[in-house]
């Protein structure tokens, strides 16, 4: 019996350095709805393997594979006055976690990415979840 390869060229790949997840995220970020990305202003997209030891304390995380992303900053909604010195808002996506969540779930990794995206850029904007599940159905 005849046995067909079906690894594509997954053979020779490896998974995405963090330059190359930092391409994904930005492709992600370009395909989001222009009302959605245009108010987005300063907000910066990071990306780390894992949370820093601080955020995982102060989150209380029981493995660095608990948190996709993290939002930092004050939201839209939060902001009356400016302050001095105040940094801008940023997104941190987490390679690791979110690579160990597509090797364990039947989504695409740019579907991941997208998700985890819009969601921590909703917390920018004060967004609920159904307002997210919004955004996101726009963009598939």
């Amino acid at each position: 019996m005849a046995h067909i390869d079906q690894t594509g060229d997954w053979r020779d790949r490896h998974a995405p350095s963090l330059a190359e997840f930092e391409s994904l995220a930005r492709d992600a970020y370009a395909q989001l709805p222009d009302r959605f990305r245009s108010q987005t202003g300063d907000v910066a997209i990071l990306i780390a393997d894992f949370p820093d030891d601080e955020i995982f304390e102060d989150l209380g995380l029981e493995t660095p594979f608990d948190l996709l992303g993290l939002f930092e900053g004050r939201g839209l909604t939060e902001r009356f006055t400016m302050e001095t010195g105040e940094l801008a808002n940023r997104v941190l996506l987490y390679r690791r976690p979110i690579l160990d969540y597509w090797a364990e779930n039947d989504e695409t990794l740019g579907d991941i990415i997208s998700h985890v995206l819009i969601h921590e850029i909703g917390h920018h904007f004060g967004l609920s979840d159904e307002d997210m599940e919004l955004i996101e159905a726009a963009v598939t």
